[in-house]
């Protein structure tokens, strides 16, 4: 897609149309391929929510030093993770990607420099919740990385910098968990449905009540929020994806919450949608 190409598509847009903001708590790698409740609801934000002019994702699994976004024209399929079936390493994601995208969301952060990656790809943080939404792979799906060197008030300004792009038919997904502590899975519960340690009901209780009054404050803080978040999130790479999203909200925005469970005891797959 040529960049004349992109604003002829994107001027069918009203200024006051805005694309709506996703966070997905993406979980297994399996769910890019499985069927289930938390793919239903994908694929009902696919057909619910206008054909974007291109999908942007920030991956809790591409973390770099500095900022960077995918700007190749065929961005690969990335199977970062081991141990599972041989069906999910089979999969192949073929959407474009979109260089000239690329430069101009480049250009829009003022903040930071951003650099133009040749590299990566499209990593299951992504490939498994887009391929949910757009089976079809014909809309162009970037990357942008996340600075694992910078604080959480750093992701929630710089998202702020991409404000215009849900202007121009971007939809723009944070893809992560809000709860993500792999080290206290609870194996023997694998099989119970919404199985929750108390502290992840706690603070997850505690996040969708934060997220729906509009009280980022203490989601950027989040240190600050007890012994629940020290276990929540015992790195802050799963959670950063989410003050992306967070970031892009606008007063007149409505903020609701689905896929709103626990899983395996130590992870919630609670998202937001934004607009």
């Amino acid at each position: 897609m040529k960049l004349n190409d992109l604003k002829n598509i994107t001027d069918e847009f009203k200024s006051s149309d805005l694309m709506p903001v996703l966070f997905t708590g993406h979980g297994s790698p399996m769910n890019g391929i499985e069927e289930n409740e938390f793919t239903d609801y994908w694929k009902k934000l696919g057909r619910e929510i206008a054909k974007p002019t291109a999908v942007l994702c920030i991956s809790a699994h591409w973390l770099t030093k500095g900022t960077k976004i995918t700007a190749m024209n065929s961005p690969k399929t990335i199977h970062d993770f081991g141990g599972f079936p041989q069906a999910l390493f089979n999969v192949q994601y073929p959407a474009p990607g979109n260089p000239e995208l690329a430069k101009e969301t480049a250009g829009l952060i003022k903040s930071t420099h951003v650099g133009l990656d040749h590299e990566w790809g499209l990593d299951h943080g992504t490939w498994s919740v887009v391929k949910q939404m757009y089976p079809d792979a014909n809309i162009p799906v970037l990357q942008l990385s996340i600075d694992y060197g910078k604080p959480a008030s750093y992701h929630y300004a710089l998202a702020q910098e991409l404000s215009a792009l849900r202007k121009k038919g971007v939809l723009i997904i944070g893809s992560g968990n809000m709860v993500h502590n792999l080290r206290m899975i609870a194996w023997d519960k694998a099989q119970e449905p919404e199985f929750g340690y108390d502290w992840v009901i706690e603070l997850n209780t505690k996040f969708k009540e934060l997220i729906l009054n509009g009280n980022h404050d203490p989601l950027i803080h989040y240190e600050k929020l007890g012994t629940a978040a020290q276990y929540a999130i015992p790195t802050p790479d799963h959670y950063y994806p989410l003050l992306y999203s967070l970031g892009l909200q606008i007063k007149k925005d409505e903020v609701s919450i689905f896929n709103d469970k626990a899983v395996m005891g130590s992870l919630t797959m609670t998202s937001v949608r934004i607009g």
